[in-house]
């Protein structure tokens, strides 16, 4: 089975993130950049697959340079190769010009592909659009925020948390998959493993070889502002007795959070 997984270099979410406000981008100075957490699910499910199937896994990113150290850890996970679509912008959050990329290396660079993986979004954008967009792009089924996956021969099933639910969901491959949390658990990198990534190659091809330039890689998507969200306000701590400290927490909550 070959399957294609897709991951986002995105700051670590534990960074402090700060905003250029003229240029309407995050800070990169002196930020910690990881494989989004969601895409971990992903990659992790491409190689057992493989484990249990056989075939070949192949990371898939669509960004800057200094995007291919993420592909390392894929590498070090245990892809078998990875690839760098090089970006010439920052973060554009256009996602149907991220999927029309996406797309053409698929019918360009992997058109024999079985399954097509993403993690349901990235914590950079959290748009959760990219795949539905791939798929419908490509013709493909898809199946959306998936816990669970059974593939025997070319069919496959896909269970999906809904609310209230558990949706089960059949198509045949190939398919495009977003994979959620509770799908499986990522492995960590061996030591090596991350010695054999640093030794693989991470081809950087352009989209220009994809068929893609000029209008098609314009963004429609205008950033009109970015800024933080508004700071927490301070905690407070309740005087009096238990009694007294119960009574005006209710006061609060009915007050001033409107929780009652």
């Amino acid at each position: 089975m070959n399957v294609v997984v897709f991951l986002k270099r995105v700051p670590d979410t534990e960074s402090r993130i700060r905003i250029d406000r003229e240029a309407k981008a995050v800070l990169e100075e002196g930020l910690n950049f990881i494989i989004s957490p969601n895409d971990e699910y992903a990659v992790e499910e491409a190689l057992r697959l493989r484990e249990a199937k056989g075939g070949k896994v192949t990371a898939v990113s669509f960004g800057p340079e200094e995007a291919a150290p993420t592909l390392r850890k894929a590498l070090a996970m245990g892809a078998d190769e990875a690839v760098l679509v090089k970006d010439d912008r920052r973060e554009t959050y256009d996602s149907l010009r991220t999927a029309r990329v996406l797309a053409a290396f698929v019918k360009a660079r992997a058109a024999d592909s079985d399954l097509l993986l993403f993690g349901r979004m990235s914590v950079g954008s959290d748009n959760a659009s990219v795949p539905s967009m791939v798929a419908e792009i490509l013709s493909l089924p898809q199946a959306n925020v998936v816990t669970k996956l059974e593939i025997e021969g070319t069919k496959a099933v896909a269970h999906r948390e809904i609310e209230g639910a558990l949706e089960k969901v059949a198509f045949s491959l190939p398919a495009v998959v977003s994979a959620q949390k509770g799908l499986n658990e990522p492995r960590y990198e061996t030591l090596k493993g991350i010695m054999a990534a640093k030794k693989k190659p991470v081809p950087v091809i352009t989209p220009a070889e994809l068929g893609l330039e000029g209008a098609a890689l314009d963004p429609k998507v205008e950033i009109l502002d970015l800024e933080l969200p508004p700071a927490k306000p301070a905690g407070k701590i309740l005087p009096g007795t238990p009694e007294e400290a119960a009574k005006e927490l209710v006061r609060l909550l009915r007050t001033e959070a409107k929780v009652l």
